[in-house]
């Protein structure tokens, strides 16, 4: 699985950031979104992590009524494709050919950055606001599924997964519910697996200031209870990444 992955990251020859030293030219790329060298993300575990602890993703592909978007949970299966489902009522089925290149957005835990929380601010004043976040852009090919097999299946391994997250042995199955039911709701869904081509990840954390303080922006998104952004700044500065 995580090597069918790693064959779609995007990989950049990204320069070191380091305060008051350029790091020249970033190559214009028309499908990637814009990330100065010191942001790229290029760790394709630390990317899949990101992806597997929010997996609401944003889907979004051009149609002939122009840009549409959802918030649809995925997951990655053993070859490498996302899996998910939509509502049949949703048109997207309809508004999208099979393999139609579509768009996923996945987003983690982001926050506001003071300038107050730089120690240096109080030397030079040289500071402005600025926004730490980590995001993923998955691009691929997007193939629906409108027989019961398969319907449940995705449904199998998305309630699978997050229920035994949640519940661990007290975990809720599909066989749970009446069967009769089941049939009406898999019914009412239509299937989807999107083969990925390219993935490009960018981490925004700080990376271009000085240790002091990148330091006094950890401690700042603790006391804000941004733990899991705090604790993704930490693993730059760790001897083991």
């Amino acid at each position: 699985m995580r090597e069918a992955y790693r064959a779609c990251m995007f990989r950049y020859h990204a320069r070191v950031c380091v305060p008051g030293v350029a790091w020249g030219s970033f190559p214009a790329l028309s499908f990637a979104m814009y990330t100065p060298a010191c942001f790229v993300e290029t760790d394709s575990d630390r990317v899949r992590e990101l992806m597997d602890a929010y997996p609401l993703a944003m889907l979004v592909a051009h149609t002939v009524e122009g840009l549409v978007s959802n918030h649809v949970p995925v997951l990655m299966n053993d070859h490498g494709e996302l899996i998910g489902h939509v509502a049949k009522e949703n048109a997207l089925h309809e508004l999208l050919g099979e393999a139609h290149e579509v768009l996923l957005v996945f987003r983690g835990e982001d926050s506001y950055v003071s300038p107050n929380w730089y120690p240096s601010k109080a030397q030079h004043h040289r500071h402005v606001p600025t926004w730490n976040y980590q995001v993923a852009h998955v691009h691929g090919r997007i193939s629906f599924q409108h027989d019961e097999h398969s319907k449940r299946a995705a449904v199998a391994m998305l309630t699978r997964h997050h229920e035994r997250t949640t519940n661990g042995d007290r975990a809720w199955k599909m066989s749970d519910a009446p069967a009769d039911y089941m049939k009406d709701m898999l019914a009412g869904i239509v299937a989807f697996r999107i083969a990925v081509e390219r993935v490009v990840a960018k981490s925004k954390l700080s990376q271009n200031r000085e240790a002091g303080d990148r330091a006094g922006v950890v401690d700042s998104l603790e006391r804000r209870g941004k733990v899991g952004l705090a604790r993704s700044m930490r693993r730059l500065d760790s001897p083991s990444g």
